[in-house]
Order: structure tokens, then C-alpha cells, then sequence
């Protein structure tokens, strides 16, 4: 099922983006789990600034880019990374808020992600649905700050050294924004692939391919059932940004139960 809903309305703090946004016209879907789709999310302005970001950085800071995870075909930028240039919208506290409001979230104000890079060719990756544990490090963020991974708290694991302070939260909204992917049409690859629920029956899972559309996002709160992975089969350069904010653990535990967290 789709709906076209103006779901920008209800968040609160998001006055920032009222120059930012092209439209307000985001859609939310049912199938083949609960999803918002936005496309033109930024004005054109604002989007060049931040493909512009992209090449700079690509050209001036190649040494930012770190393999994502040794399984996995992406390279990236950690987030805590691009908080100067205009990429650093994502971990500002407005954000934060508005999409937490969207997923109906109460976040803690912690936040982790990256850039995403896929080189042509990339292999299709593995199902997951990202309902996993994440550690920061500190006291929990105020109302108007957010918090990042550093070097000082291993975000998967929580290991720190003795006194290091870190508090224990998981994944809570995910959030997939396309951008450095021009004139991408179909056959292209580099997909993002949606699954219905795979922990039932037997049968094959049907996909939901989301094209990595410039300027386009997908948007959701983590559940159980939230499965996806990167289709693979780019023949082009594959960009994106992927974040998530947090709950606690004590939320997740109570919404979702122990068993069903997905420990590294």
C-alpha cells in the first residue's frame, strides 16, 4: 500500500529546513515494510553543495575513505567526518529530531553512519535489518546536542578503556539518502533491495528495488522485519549517505525483546 502524506508537518525544529527542502511531499509505505520515500528532497542549491562536497572530497581527502566493513564492498567517510561542509546536516539536532519524529522514535540523540561509496561493479550484499546494538561514548546528549562515535568507545562492542564512560543504545530510525549518482536509469544496478518478512515461511522473499535516484531517500524505523541490502551489479559509481539514530536499550528491549537484537 502507498500513501502520500505530508509527513513533515508534525515533526517539531524543522524551521532549519524550511529553505532546504524542495517540497514537503514525502510518501509513506506499507509494503513490503513501513517506509517513507522522498525524491527532490533538497532545493537544487543546496544539492549541488553537497555533490560538490562529495568530489572535494574524493579529490583533496582520499585518506577519509576507509572500507565500511571488511565484508562488505563500500568504501566511506564516518559521519563525524563531514560535520563542516554542508553534509554536516545530517548530524545536526534538527535533523536528528525530525527524523525520529517521522518513525515515531524517541531518540536518545546519538547518532552514527557514513558516506557510502560503491565502485562499478560492487557484489549484491547480505539480507539485515539493522536492528543492531551501538556505544557512545559520554553522558547522554542534551536536548539540543547529538553524539558520535569516536576513537575513544568501539561503537559495536562498547570496549573502552577503564573510567572511559559509554552508554549501550540501538539502532532506532535508518535513513538512505542517494546523492553523486547522476543520470542513473534502470539496468544501471546499485539498487537498494527491500524484503518482505524473511523469518516466515519458506518461500523465497520478494524484493522491492529502490533506485539510488539523486537527491532520493528512503526513511524507516528498525524493526525485526525490516530486511535490505545493497543489490549490487553498479555499473557506475554508487553513492550515498546511510545514518541511524538511537533508542535504549531499555526501549528496544521492552518494544522488541532481547532475543530479537542483532549482536556483531
Amino acid at each position: 500500500m502507498v500513501t502520500t502524506e505530508w509527513v513533515l508537518d508534525a515533526p517539531a525544529k524543522a524551521q532549519r529546513f524550511a529553505d532546504l527542502f524542495a517540497h514537503r511531499r514525502w510518501i509513506r509505505r506499507n509494503q513490503p515494510f513501513p517506509h517513507v520515500y522522498a525524491r527532490d528532497v533538497f532545493v537544487p542549491e543546496f544539492y549541488q553543495r553537497m555533490t560538490d562536497e562529495l568530489t572535494r572530497l574524493r579529490r583533496e581527502r582520499p585518506e577519509l575513505f576507509g572500507k565500511v566493513a571488511a565484508d562488505y564492498s563500500a568504501d566511506g567517510v564516518r559521519l563525524a567526518d563531514l560535520r563542516d561542509g554542508p553534509l554536516g546536516v545530517f548530524v545536526s539536532r534538527e535533523w536528528h529530531d525530525l527524523i525520529a519524529g517521522i518513525a515515531g522514535v524517541t531518540a536518545t540523540g546519538d547518532i552514527e553512519g557514513s558516506l557510502h561509496h560503491h565502485a562499478p561493479g560492487a557484489p549484491y550484499g547480505w539480507p539485515h535489518n539493522d536492528l543492531n546494538p551501538g556505544w557512545f561514548p559520554g553522558e547522554p546528549p542534551g536536548p539540543d546536542e547529538v553524539r558520535l562515535p569516536d576513537e575513544t568507545v568501539n561503537t559495536k562492542t562498547g570496549e573502552r578503556a577503564p573510567g572511559v564512560i559509554a552508554r549501550e543504545s540501538v539502532r532506532a530510525v535508518a535513513v538512505l539518502f542517494y546523492f553523486g549518482n547522476p543520470g542513473w536509469q534502470p539496468g544501471d544496478g546499485g539498487e537498494t533491495a527491500l524484503y518482505d518478512n524473511m523469518s516466515e515461511g519458506e518461500k523465497l522473499p520478494e524484493l522491492t528495488l529502490v533506485p539510488p535516484l539523486d537527491n532520493s531517500l528512503i526513511l524507516f524505523e528498525v524493526t525485526p522485519r525490516t530486511w535490505h541490502t545493497f543489490a549490487g551489479n553498479n555499473t557506475k559509481d554508487r553513492n550515498s549517505l546511510v545514518m541511524w539514530a538511537h533508542r535504549t536499550k531499555d526501549d528496544a528491549l521492552q518494544r522488541w525483546g532481547g532475543d530479537r537484537i542483532v549482536y556483531w
